[in-house]
C-alpha cells in the first residue's frame, strides 16, 4: 500500500512529535525532581534512623550504669539497715557490771561514743591519725590541750551509769590534802 503524504500531514505530525518531545521533556524532568526528593527523605530518614540507634544504645548504657548503681545503692542500704538493727539491739540492751565505752574527745570536747577503743582508734584515722599511731596515756595535763583523746569509761551499776575508768588524781585546793 502506497501512501501519499501531503505537506500539512508532514507538518502536523513534526508538530506532534516536537509536542511528544517536549512532553517526554517535561515528565522526564519531573520525574527526576521526584527522584531526588526521594532519595533525599531517604538520606533524611536514613540519618533518623542511625541517630535514633546511636541515642539507643547511649540510652541502653546510661540505663546499664544506673540499674548497677542502684543494684550497688541497694546493697548499701541493706548492709546500713542490718548495721542499724544490730545497734538498736545494742542500745536496747542493759549495759551489764564492767560494760567498757570509750569517749573520743577533740580538744577536751566528746565527739563520739565508741564500744570499744579499737573502734575509736580506728576512728581517730579518718580525722587525720594514721592508722599505726601508738597510743600513749595521757599525763595530767587538762584533755584541752590534746587534739584527739580516748577516754574510757566504764558502766557502775551504783550509780546506774557510767563512770570513767581511770579517776584523776585529787588536785589540793589551797593547800589541803
Amino acid at each position: 500500500m502506497i501512501r501519499i503524504v501531503t505537506t500539512p500531514r508532514l507538518e502536523s505530525l513534526e508538530y506532534a512529535s516536537r509536542t511528544a518531545r517536549e512532553h517526554v521533556r517535561e515528565v522526564a524532568g519531573s520525574a527526576n525532581e521526584a527522584f531526588g526528593e526521594h532519595v533525599r527523605e531517604l538520606y533524611a530518614v536514613t540519618d533518623r534512623a542511625e541517630r535514633a540507634e546511636a541515642t539507643t544504645s547511649e540510652v541502653a548504657e546510661i540505663l546499664a550504669r544506673t540499674r548497677k548503681d542502684l543494684s550497688a545503692a541497694w546493697e548499701e542500704l541493706l548492709l546500713k539497715d542490718i548495721e542499724v538493727r544490730r545497734l538498736r539491739e545494742e542500745l536496747e540492751g542493759e549495759p551489764v557490771e564492767g560494760q567498757t565505752l570509750t569517749v573520743l574527745l577533740h580538744y577536751g570536747e566528746p565527739h563520739t561514743i565508741y564500744g570499744s577503743r579499737e573502734k575509736a582508734y580506728a576512728d581517730t584515722a579518718t580525722h587525720g591519725r594514721p592508722l599505726d599511731y601508738v597510743w600513749k596515756p595521757c599525763d595530767e595535763r587538762p584533755a584541752a590541750e590534746f587534739e584527739w583523746r580516748c577516754e574510757p569509761f566504764i558502766y557502775d551499776a551504783g550509780s546506774n551509769g557510767f563512770r570513767r575508768a581511770y579517776m584523776p588524781s585529787p588536785e589540793s585546793v589551797g593547800g589541803a590534802v
